[in-house]
């Protein structure tokens, strides 16, 4: 169990959870997935942790066949500029590691943003917690779990 799950369970969320074997070479977490366990890749979405040019982090929550847009991430989070966050802050303020970065139960609750295009399906999958490991649910859950906002970037 990841506190991802523990999450879910507890606050009585419907979801499923999906497995398959983790390549240690392959470091396109969200595509394995997608190539793994046969989805829909405009429904596979994967969690970036991201730095505002203040220092705050914020979660990203996007399709895993797009790139954040930066600027567009920016506007959105009221901040001059967000760039990548680093491994370690990452792992410190989630309490997961990169490639199984979960957007349920943080360590940390941080501003969270959903790509819009979250809304045009149901489920939706994200990481459990754990490489190898996805969690399919609603977007309106995850978002009404989370805290987050619906948002272009």
């Amino acid at each position: 169990m990841t506190p991802a799950i523990e999450l879910l369970k507890k606050r009585q969320i419907t979801f499923n959870l999906l497995s398959y074997e983790h390549d240690g070479n392959n470091s396109n977490y969200g595509q394995e997935a997608v190539e793994k366990l046969n989805l829909n890749s405009a429904q596979v979405f994967k969690t970036l942790v991201l730095e505002t040019s203040e220092g705050q982090l914020v979660v990203a929550i996007t399709p895993v066949t797009q790139q954040v847009q930066l600027k567009q991430l920016a506007k959105v989070c009221g901040t001059k500029k967000v760039t990548m966050a680093e491994a370690s802050k990452v792992q410190a303020a989630t309490g997961y590691i990169l490639g199984g970065v979960s957007p349920l139960a943080q360590k940390k609750r941080l501003a969270t943003f959903i790509h819009l295009s979250a809304q045009n399906f149901n489920p939706i999958y994200v990481s459990a917690g754990k490489r190898g490991l996805e969690i399919s649910l609603s977007p309106n859950d995850l978002a009404s779990t989370t805290n987050a906002k619906f948002a272009d970037f």
